[in-house]
């Protein structure tokens, strides 16, 4: 059959699997599925600022006199600005009243207060108690406070006054750009791992259903196996393409209502805007036919669902690791890493997405796309070989080469 009777074929089979599944009903619960975790996101993103608004900082409690509180007191104040969103512990005055362990311990148990820790001794001989760790936050900052005010004490006269800091602030530098197109770069590779460990992973089981009722045998009687793959491959596309054309939609109308700029409010990648949101959907469309090809010919040779099952936690774990090859060069897109993640085919839109955030150029993601498209045919025609001999037992029977010498 030449190329175009199966391009024919395929686009028959692809229009069968494409309006089979669109227009089910369980088509709107996949459209909806990806919405109730962002439903759920927001909800408990709310919950949690609520409680952290509620979340007072714990407190120490401090046995000394009482000009030893206020230069602690005076320190903190001085040394709050450092303290960013999260603040800096409380203090509390304790008068020393003699029997400093009793004191001490009787703080500690009251039940009353939030108490985190007890400090005494004074600036002299100073003591923390409590239930943190030895080099965590709150000794930490209890550290910093006794030594400022030993500083602010030992100064004595205020410090000199003068003019205030002058500041200018400028759009970018190369510092912030090369880190805000590093993050844009693993935002477009988030995205796309995402969605095509979303999507991609339905292809395992495009055939179980063909092979259960006899229905392969008539399709590979009437067109190539080569056409079927291919059909079924970019039907699985198209319906994946609406699915994240309703999720984009969705997503653009919250931002519209709850956040203000837009993409204005995001650092730009190296391309710009337009020209990297387009190559998203490309570099998705490539990786679903490079993934989802191996997965459409890994399926094809289980013959229950319970095989397909089985298979879906290594090709999963098989995706993070792909993931994972094409996050090492973010941030250095010349290194051998990035380059050679950029030339392993199931990892190159991921590496190529980044290299799009952080460079201008645009002749590597052409010859990146020719490259990709290379290796979907290579893999198709991979697979459908593969299936004709294993499954219907076409043409010669596959042997390992230890086989083929006993055979002889």
């Amino acid at each position: 059959m030449t190329m175009p009777e199966t391009i024919r074929a395929a686009y028959v089979i692809a229009r069968r699997d494409f309006t089979a599944t669109v227009f089910s009903k369980t088509f709107l619960l996949f459209l909806l599925g990806p919405l109730f975790p962002i439903l759920m996101a927001v909800m408990f993103g709310g919950i949690g600022e609520q409680i952290d608004a509620n979340r007072k900082p714990p407190e120490v409690a401090v046995i000394a006199p009482l000009a030893d509180y206020q230069a602690l007191a005076a320190a903190r104040e001085r040394l709050s600005p450092l303290a960013g969103e999260r603040p800096f512990v409380t203090l509390s005055h304790a008068p020393p009243t003699g029997d400093v362990e009793r004191q001490r311990a009787a703080l500690l148990n009251d039940d009353k207060v939030e108490r985190i820790g007890v400090l005494d001794g004074g600036l002299e001989r100073p003591h923390f108690t409590g239930a943190v760790a030895a080099d965590g936050r709150t000794v930490r900052e209890m550290t910093m406070f006794v030594d400022e005010a030993r500083r602010m004490r030992a100064a004595a006269a205020p410090p000199p006054q003068g003019a205030p800091m002058g500041v200018t602030l400028t759009d970018s530098s190369s510092g912030s750009l090369a880190l805000a197109r590093k993050l844009v770069a693993h935002g477009g590779q988030a995205i796309l791992f995402i969605l095509t460990i979303l999507l991609a992973g339905m292809l395992l089981s495009q055939l179980i259903e063909e092979k259960s009722n006899k229905v392969i045998e008539i399709l590979a009687a009437a067109v190539p196996i080569d056409a079927i793959f291919l059909g079924k491959l970019f039907a699985m596309l198209a319906m994946s393409l609406i699915g994240i054309l309703v999720w984009t939609a969705a997503g653009a109308a919250a931002i519209a209502i709850w956040a203000s700029g837009g993409l204005s409010v995001l650092p730009p990648p190296a391309v710009g805007w337009p020209v990297f949101l387009a190559l998203i959907l490309i570099y998705f469309a490539m990786s679903y036919l490079l993934i989802g090809g191996v997965f459409l010919g890994i399926g094809a040779q289980a013959t229950t669902v319970r095989e397909v099952q089985t298979l879906s936690m290594p090709v999963t774990m098989a995706q993070v690791v792909i993931f994972g090859l094409a996050s090492v060069g973010v941030g250095n897109p010349d290194s051998s890493e990035a380059v050679i993640a950029a030339i392993f085919p199931l990892s190159s839109p991921f590496a190529m997405i980044a290299r799009a955030a952080e460079q201008e150029a645009l002749w590597p993601h052409v010859a990146a796309l020719a490259w990709q498209a290379l290796w979907v045919a290579l893999i198709l025609k991979l697979a459908s070989a593969l299936f004709r001999r294993s499954v219907l037992k076409s043409g010669p029977a596959w042997r390992w080469p230890w086989q083929r010498k006993s055979a002889v």
